[in-house]
Protein backbone atom coordinates (compact mmCIF):
# COMPACT_ATOMS: atom_id res chain seq x y z
CA UNK A 1 0.00 0.00 0.00
CA UNK A 2 1.33 3.53 -0.59
CA UNK A 3 0.94 5.60 1.92
CA UNK A 4 -0.55 9.29 1.73
CA UNK A 5 1.93 11.42 3.69
CA UNK A 6 4.13 9.65 5.94
CA UNK A 7 6.49 11.85 7.69
CA UNK A 8 10.33 11.74 6.85
CA UNK A 9 11.80 10.30 10.31
CA UNK A 10 15.68 9.08 9.82
CA UNK A 11 18.57 8.27 11.57
CA UNK A 12 19.56 11.83 11.87
CA UNK A 13 16.47 12.82 13.42
CA UNK A 14 16.62 10.01 15.48
CA UNK A 15 20.19 11.32 16.40
CA UNK A 16 19.11 14.59 17.17
CA UNK A 17 16.08 13.73 19.80
CA UNK A 18 18.06 11.61 20.98
CA UNK A 19 20.83 14.34 21.87
CA UNK A 20 17.50 16.68 23.13
CA UNK A 21 16.42 13.73 25.59
CA UNK A 22 20.33 13.26 26.47
CA UNK A 23 20.60 16.88 27.20
CA UNK A 24 18.46 17.25 29.92
CA UNK A 25 16.00 19.84 28.63
CA UNK A 26 13.01 18.66 26.87
CA UNK A 27 10.99 21.05 27.20
CA UNK A 28 10.95 24.65 25.95
CA UNK A 29 15.03 25.31 25.80
CA UNK A 30 18.03 26.23 23.81
CA UNK A 31 16.60 24.27 20.70
CA UNK A 32 13.21 25.89 20.66
CA UNK A 33 14.80 29.38 20.71
CA UNK A 34 17.31 28.28 18.02
CA UNK A 35 14.40 26.86 16.16
CA UNK A 36 13.13 30.28 16.67
CA UNK A 37 16.43 32.32 15.46
CA UNK A 38 16.52 30.35 12.04
CA UNK A 39 12.67 30.47 11.23
CA UNK A 40 13.21 33.91 11.29
CA UNK A 41 16.20 34.28 9.21
CA UNK A 42 14.36 31.64 6.94
CA UNK A 43 11.33 34.01 6.35
CA UNK A 44 13.46 37.13 6.66
CA UNK A 45 11.68 38.83 9.63
CA UNK A 46 12.74 40.27 12.79
CA UNK A 47 10.54 37.71 15.15
CA UNK A 48 9.46 34.39 14.76
CA UNK A 49 7.92 32.60 18.12
CA UNK A 50 7.24 28.38 18.11
CA UNK A 51 4.56 27.12 19.68
CA UNK A 52 2.73 23.82 19.92
CA UNK A 53 0.17 24.13 16.81
CA UNK A 54 -1.36 26.30 14.42
CA UNK A 55 -4.43 26.43 16.32
CA UNK A 56 -3.16 27.70 19.72
CA UNK A 57 -1.24 30.13 17.85
CA UNK A 58 -3.38 31.99 15.83
CA UNK A 59 -5.76 31.82 18.50
CA UNK A 60 -3.73 33.92 20.55
CA UNK A 61 -3.15 36.39 18.06
CA UNK A 62 -6.92 36.94 18.00
CA UNK A 63 -7.07 37.01 21.83
CA UNK A 64 -3.77 40.11 21.43
CA UNK A 65 -5.45 41.87 19.24
CA UNK A 66 -8.27 42.10 21.37
CA UNK A 67 -11.40 40.48 19.24
CA UNK A 68 -14.31 38.83 20.86
CA UNK A 69 -18.25 38.96 20.91
CA UNK A 70 -19.53 41.21 18.19
CA UNK A 71 -16.99 41.20 15.63
CA UNK A 72 -16.22 39.59 12.27
CA UNK A 73 -13.25 37.49 10.83
CA UNK A 74 -13.30 36.79 6.92
CA UNK A 75 -12.17 33.24 6.03
CA UNK A 76 -12.51 31.56 3.15
CA UNK A 77 -14.73 28.64 2.98
CA UNK A 78 -12.77 26.32 1.59
CA UNK A 79 -10.61 25.68 4.28
CA UNK A 80 -9.77 23.60 7.47
CA UNK A 81 -11.93 24.14 10.31
CA UNK A 82 -9.30 25.17 12.28
CA UNK A 83 -9.03 28.63 10.60
CA UNK A 84 -13.20 29.36 11.80
CA UNK A 85 -12.68 27.17 15.38
CA UNK A 86 -11.07 29.67 16.46
CA UNK A 87 -12.57 32.61 15.58
CA UNK A 88 -15.68 31.01 17.45
CA UNK A 89 -13.44 30.26 20.06
CA UNK A 90 -12.97 33.72 21.05
CA UNK A 91 -16.27 34.67 20.69
CA UNK A 92 -16.68 36.36 17.03
CA UNK A 93 -18.19 35.41 13.94
CA UNK A 94 -16.42 33.94 10.90
CA UNK A 95 -17.44 35.40 7.79
CA UNK A 96 -17.30 33.22 5.22
CA UNK A 97 -15.66 34.09 1.45
CA UNK A 98 -16.13 31.62 -1.54
CA UNK A 99 -12.80 31.37 -3.53
CA UNK A 100 -11.52 31.17 -6.65
CA UNK A 101 -10.59 29.00 -9.00
CA UNK A 102 -7.13 28.41 -7.91
CA UNK A 103 -8.61 27.28 -4.00
CA UNK A 104 -7.66 30.70 -2.41
CA UNK A 105 -10.10 33.65 -0.96
CA UNK A 106 -11.66 35.55 -3.32
CA UNK A 107 -10.72 39.07 -2.60
CA UNK A 108 -13.66 40.78 -4.61
CA UNK A 109 -15.91 38.89 -2.88
CA UNK A 110 -14.18 39.74 0.48
CA UNK A 111 -14.30 43.36 -0.18
CA UNK A 112 -18.44 43.32 -0.45
CA UNK A 113 -18.71 41.40 2.82
CA UNK A 114 -16.28 44.04 5.28
CA UNK A 115 -18.53 45.95 7.55
CA UNK A 116 -17.15 48.39 10.98
CA UNK A 117 -17.14 44.85 13.18
CA UNK A 118 -14.46 43.40 10.59
CA UNK A 119 -11.73 43.45 13.05
CA UNK A 120 -9.42 40.80 10.89
CA UNK A 121 -9.19 38.77 7.09
CA UNK A 122 -7.05 35.59 7.15
CA UNK A 123 -6.56 34.49 3.46
CA UNK A 124 -5.15 30.62 3.59
CA UNK A 125 -2.37 29.15 1.75
CA UNK A 126 -4.00 25.84 0.07
CA UNK A 127 -1.74 23.20 -0.89
CA UNK A 128 1.27 25.59 -0.30
CA UNK A 129 0.33 28.13 -3.19
CA UNK A 130 -0.17 31.45 -1.29
CA UNK A 131 -3.03 33.13 -1.23
CA UNK A 132 -2.63 36.40 -2.33
CA UNK A 133 -1.49 38.22 0.60
CA UNK A 134 -0.34 41.37 -0.81
CA UNK A 135 -4.23 42.19 -2.37
CA UNK A 136 -5.10 40.93 1.12
CA UNK A 137 -2.43 43.89 3.01
CA UNK A 138 -4.54 46.40 0.14
CA UNK A 139 -7.74 45.76 0.92
CA UNK A 140 -7.28 46.35 4.82
CA UNK A 141 -5.53 49.48 3.51
CA UNK A 142 -8.72 50.53 1.65
CA UNK A 143 -10.96 49.69 4.38
CA UNK A 144 -9.10 52.19 7.10
CA UNK A 145 -12.20 54.22 7.16
CA UNK A 146 -14.66 51.66 7.84
CA UNK A 147 -12.55 50.34 10.70
CA UNK A 148 -13.61 50.65 13.86
CA UNK A 149 -11.25 50.04 16.07
CA UNK A 150 -11.62 48.97 19.66
CA UNK A 151 -8.83 49.24 22.38
CA UNK A 152 -5.79 50.47 22.33
CA UNK A 153 -3.68 47.68 19.97
CA UNK A 154 -6.55 47.81 17.53
CA UNK A 155 -6.18 52.03 17.78
CA UNK A 156 -2.62 51.58 16.81
CA UNK A 157 -2.93 49.65 13.19
CA UNK A 158 -5.60 51.18 12.64
CA UNK A 159 -7.50 48.44 9.99
CA UNK A 160 -8.08 45.37 9.85
CA UNK A 161 -5.32 42.79 11.08
CA UNK A 162 -4.53 40.24 8.06
CA UNK A 163 -2.81 37.12 9.58
CA UNK A 164 -2.15 34.33 7.04
CA UNK A 165 -2.90 30.76 7.73
CA UNK A 166 0.28 29.80 5.95
CA UNK A 167 0.26 25.80 7.64
CA UNK A 168 0.32 25.02 4.13
CA UNK A 169 2.98 27.28 2.58
CA UNK A 170 6.28 27.30 4.53
CA UNK A 171 9.05 28.12 2.07
CA UNK A 172 6.82 29.72 -0.27
CA UNK A 173 7.37 32.85 -2.19
CA UNK A 174 5.54 35.74 -3.10
CA UNK A 175 7.38 38.11 -5.67
CA UNK A 176 11.06 38.32 -3.71
CA UNK A 177 9.88 37.79 -0.59
CA UNK A 178 8.67 34.43 1.45
CA UNK A 179 5.48 33.74 3.50
CA UNK A 180 6.03 35.11 6.46
CA UNK A 181 7.71 38.19 5.65
CA UNK A 182 4.04 39.69 4.08
CA UNK A 183 0.97 39.60 6.38
CA UNK A 184 1.39 41.52 9.57
CA UNK A 185 1.38 37.98 11.27
CA UNK A 186 1.60 34.72 9.85
CA UNK A 187 1.12 31.32 11.30
CA UNK A 188 3.15 28.29 10.33
CA UNK A 189 1.99 24.64 11.04
CA UNK A 190 4.83 21.72 11.76
CA UNK A 191 1.74 19.14 12.06
CA UNK A 192 3.13 15.46 10.58
CA UNK A 193 1.81 15.68 7.34
CA UNK A 194 3.54 19.25 6.93
CA UNK A 195 6.42 19.93 4.69
CA UNK A 196 8.48 20.18 7.27
CA UNK A 197 7.10 18.74 10.64
CA UNK A 198 7.98 18.75 14.93
CA UNK A 199 5.27 15.73 14.84
CA UNK A 200 3.26 18.55 16.25
CA UNK A 201 3.67 22.43 16.02
CA UNK A 202 3.35 25.76 14.88
CA UNK A 203 4.43 29.37 14.56
CA UNK A 204 3.90 33.06 14.09
CA UNK A 205 6.16 34.83 12.03
CA UNK A 206 6.03 38.71 13.14
CA UNK A 207 6.06 41.14 10.50
CA UNK A 208 3.59 43.83 11.98
CA UNK A 209 4.45 47.93 11.07
CA UNK A 210 5.67 50.71 13.07
CA UNK A 211 4.60 51.58 16.12
CA UNK A 212 4.85 48.02 16.39
CA UNK A 213 7.27 46.20 17.97
CA UNK A 214 7.98 42.61 17.09
CA UNK A 215 10.25 42.13 19.61
CA UNK A 216 8.78 43.36 22.36
CA UNK A 217 5.13 41.38 20.85
CA UNK A 218 7.32 38.22 21.13
CA UNK A 219 8.15 38.59 24.58
CA UNK A 220 4.36 39.45 24.77
CA UNK A 221 3.43 35.71 22.94
CA UNK A 222 5.97 34.03 25.03
CA UNK A 223 3.99 35.14 28.23
CA UNK A 224 0.82 34.62 26.98
CA UNK A 225 1.89 30.86 26.02
CA UNK A 226 3.09 29.76 29.32
CA UNK A 227 -0.06 30.99 31.48
CA UNK A 228 1.03 34.58 31.78
CA UNK A 229 4.20 33.40 33.62
CA UNK A 230 7.00 36.31 33.35
CA UNK A 231 9.70 34.03 33.20
CA UNK A 232 10.22 30.55 30.81
CA UNK A 233 12.23 27.20 31.82
CA UNK A 234 15.25 28.49 30.80
CA UNK A 235 14.91 31.87 31.96
CA UNK A 236 14.49 30.84 35.51
CA UNK A 237 17.22 27.56 35.53
CA UNK A 238 19.68 30.51 35.84
CA UNK A 239 21.36 30.95 38.97
CA UNK A 240 19.29 32.76 41.16
CA UNK A 241 16.71 33.77 38.75
CA UNK A 242 13.83 31.40 40.40
CA UNK A 243 11.55 34.41 40.65
CA UNK A 244 8.78 34.97 38.43
CA UNK A 245 5.36 36.73 38.14
CA UNK A 246 2.17 36.13 36.56
CA UNK A 247 1.25 38.85 34.47
CA UNK A 248 -2.34 37.85 32.84
CA UNK A 249 -4.62 34.35 33.02
CA UNK A 250 -2.76 33.12 29.64
CA UNK A 251 -2.63 29.88 28.01
CA UNK A 252 -0.39 26.69 28.14
CA UNK A 253 0.82 26.08 24.06
CA UNK A 254 4.75 26.14 24.22
CA UNK A 255 7.03 24.31 21.88
CA UNK A 256 9.16 21.40 23.13
CA UNK A 257 12.95 21.26 22.84
CA UNK A 258 11.78 17.89 21.35
CA UNK A 259 9.89 18.88 19.04
CA UNK A 260 12.56 21.59 17.93
CA UNK A 261 14.83 19.21 17.64
CA UNK A 262 12.89 17.28 15.04
CA UNK A 263 12.45 21.22 13.24
CA UNK A 264 16.20 21.69 13.62
CA UNK A 265 17.11 18.90 11.46
CA UNK A 266 14.23 19.51 8.86
CA UNK A 267 14.95 22.96 8.23
CA UNK A 268 18.22 21.94 7.90
CA UNK A 269 17.71 20.36 4.49
CA UNK A 270 14.50 21.99 3.34
CA UNK A 271 15.45 23.91 0.66
CA UNK A 272 18.34 21.15 -0.51
CA UNK A 273 16.74 18.07 0.00
CA UNK A 274 12.68 18.94 0.83
CA UNK A 275 11.22 21.50 -1.88
CA UNK A 276 13.34 19.78 -4.70
CA UNK A 277 12.15 16.34 -3.44
CA UNK A 278 8.44 18.03 -2.94
CA UNK A 279 8.68 19.81 -6.71
CA UNK A 280 9.89 16.88 -8.77
CA UNK A 281 7.02 14.80 -7.18
CA UNK A 282 4.02 17.46 -8.47
CA UNK A 283 6.03 17.96 -11.62
CA UNK A 284 5.63 14.11 -12.78
CA UNK A 285 1.89 13.93 -11.77
CA UNK A 286 1.41 16.81 -14.03
CA UNK A 287 3.17 15.42 -16.82
CA UNK A 288 1.46 12.61 -16.77
CA UNK A 289 -1.85 13.94 -16.24
CA UNK A 290 -1.42 16.64 -19.10
CA UNK A 291 -3.29 16.47 -21.98
CA UNK A 292 -5.53 13.84 -20.27
CA UNK A 293 -9.25 15.89 -20.54
CA UNK A 294 -10.39 13.99 -18.01
CA UNK A 295 -7.94 15.68 -15.23
CA UNK A 296 -7.17 19.27 -14.16
CA UNK A 297 -3.55 19.70 -12.91
CA UNK A 298 -3.03 21.85 -9.65
CA UNK A 299 -1.65 25.18 -9.74
CA UNK A 300 2.02 25.80 -8.18
CA UNK A 301 2.45 28.70 -8.65
CA UNK A 302 2.37 32.24 -11.49
CA UNK A 303 4.39 35.09 -12.36
CA UNK A 304 3.51 36.20 -8.82
CA UNK A 305 4.15 33.70 -6.43
CA UNK A 306 5.71 29.88 -6.23
CA UNK A 307 4.27 27.35 -3.66
CA UNK A 308 5.41 24.73 -1.33
CA UNK A 309 4.42 21.72 -3.41
CA UNK A 310 2.82 20.70 -0.17
CA UNK A 311 -0.54 18.95 -1.91
CA UNK A 312 -1.17 17.61 -5.40
CA UNK A 313 -4.66 18.81 -5.43
CA UNK A 314 -5.89 16.59 -8.94
CA UNK A 315 -9.39 17.53 -10.29
CA UNK A 316 -11.65 15.50 -12.24
CA UNK A 317 -12.86 17.95 -14.66
CA UNK A 318 -16.52 16.60 -15.27
CA UNK A 319 -17.14 14.46 -11.70
CA UNK A 320 -19.90 14.61 -9.69
CA UNK A 321 -18.91 14.40 -5.60
CA UNK A 322 -20.47 10.72 -5.74
CA UNK A 323 -18.05 10.15 -8.42
CA UNK A 324 -15.16 11.62 -7.34
CA UNK A 325 -16.18 9.10 -4.00
CA UNK A 326 -16.32 6.38 -6.30
CA UNK A 327 -13.12 7.15 -7.72
CA UNK A 328 -11.13 7.82 -4.79
CA UNK A 329 -12.60 3.75 -3.47
CA UNK A 330 -11.45 2.85 -6.77
CA UNK A 331 -8.11 3.64 -6.14
CA UNK A 332 -8.12 2.45 -2.77
CA UNK A 333 -8.81 -1.45 -4.08
CA UNK A 334 -5.52 -0.48 -6.08
CA UNK A 335 -3.39 -0.25 -3.00
CA UNK A 336 -2.76 3.35 -3.02
CA UNK A 337 -4.00 6.12 -0.12
CA UNK A 338 -5.25 8.93 -1.21
CA UNK A 339 -7.41 12.09 0.18
CA UNK A 340 -9.70 15.06 -0.06
CA UNK A 341 -8.47 18.63 0.80
CA UNK A 342 -10.95 20.11 2.32
CA UNK A 343 -14.73 19.62 3.15
CA UNK A 344 -15.93 23.29 3.05
CA UNK A 345 -16.75 24.33 6.35
CA UNK A 346 -20.80 24.89 5.31
CA UNK A 347 -20.80 21.08 4.58
CA UNK A 348 -19.81 20.36 8.34
CA UNK A 349 -22.35 19.85 10.73
CA UNK A 350 -20.92 22.33 13.65
CA UNK A 351 -21.50 25.39 10.91
CA UNK A 352 -24.67 23.80 9.00
CA UNK A 353 -25.65 24.25 12.77
CA UNK A 354 -24.79 27.82 12.65
CA UNK A 355 -26.61 28.84 9.58
CA UNK A 356 -23.80 28.29 6.90
CA UNK A 357 -25.04 27.11 4.01
CA UNK A 358 -22.61 25.46 0.90
CA UNK A 359 -24.99 26.91 -1.74
CA UNK A 360 -23.87 30.31 -0.51
CA UNK A 361 -20.35 29.08 -1.78
CA UNK A 362 -20.13 27.76 -5.45
CA UNK A 363 -17.19 27.54 -6.26
CA UNK A 364 -15.81 26.68 -3.22
CA UNK A 365 -17.96 23.32 -3.95
CA UNK A 366 -17.43 23.07 -7.68
CA UNK A 367 -13.82 22.64 -6.62
CA UNK A 368 -14.05 20.44 -3.54
CA UNK A 369 -16.26 18.00 -5.36
CA UNK A 370 -13.88 17.04 -7.71
CA UNK A 371 -10.65 16.93 -6.03
CA UNK A 372 -8.66 14.16 -5.01
CA UNK A 373 -5.34 14.59 -3.19
CA UNK A 374 -2.22 12.20 -4.55
CA UNK A 375 0.56 11.00 -2.30
CA UNK A 376 3.27 13.58 -1.85
CA UNK A 377 6.66 13.13 0.30
CA UNK A 378 10.01 13.18 0.39
CA UNK A 379 10.79 9.04 -0.11
CA UNK A 380 8.16 8.45 -2.60
CA UNK A 381 9.67 7.44 -5.37
CA UNK A 382 9.34 7.80 -9.03
CA UNK A 383 8.46 4.36 -9.64
CA UNK A 384 5.68 4.80 -6.54
CA UNK A 385 4.45 7.95 -8.72
CA UNK A 386 4.17 6.24 -11.62
CA UNK A 387 2.01 3.38 -9.98
CA UNK A 388 -0.06 6.03 -8.56
CA UNK A 389 -0.98 7.64 -11.67
CA UNK A 390 -1.97 4.49 -13.05
CA UNK A 391 -4.16 3.24 -10.56
CA UNK A 392 -5.93 6.80 -10.90
CA UNK A 393 -6.16 6.51 -14.58
CA UNK A 394 -7.71 2.84 -14.15
CA UNK A 395 -9.76 3.83 -11.48
CA UNK A 396 -11.34 6.41 -13.48
CA UNK A 397 -12.05 4.10 -16.60
CA UNK A 398 -13.87 2.10 -14.33
CA UNK A 399 -16.03 4.66 -12.54
CA UNK A 400 -16.99 7.68 -15.22
CA UNK A 401 -15.83 5.18 -18.67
Amino acid sequence: MIPFSPPRIDERTIAEVTAALRSGWITTGPRTKEFERRLAAYCGVEQVIALNAWTNACELVLRWFGIGTGDEVLVPAYTYCATANIVLHVGARPVMVDVKDDFTMDLEAARRLVTPATKCIMPVDIGGLPADQEGAMRLAEDMRTVFQAEGEVQQQLGRMLVLSDAAHSFGAHIGARRVGAIADITGFSFHAVKNLTTAEGGALALNLPAPFSNAVLYRHFNVMSLHGQSKDALSKMQAGAWRYDVTMAGWKCNMTDLQAAIGLVELDRYDSETLPRRKAICTRYSDAFAGDQRFLAPSFGDAAREGSYHLYMLRLTNASEDQRDAVIAAIAQREVSVNVHFIPMPMLSVYRGLGYRIADFPNAYRQYSREISLPVYYDLSDAQVDQVVKAVKEAVTEVMG
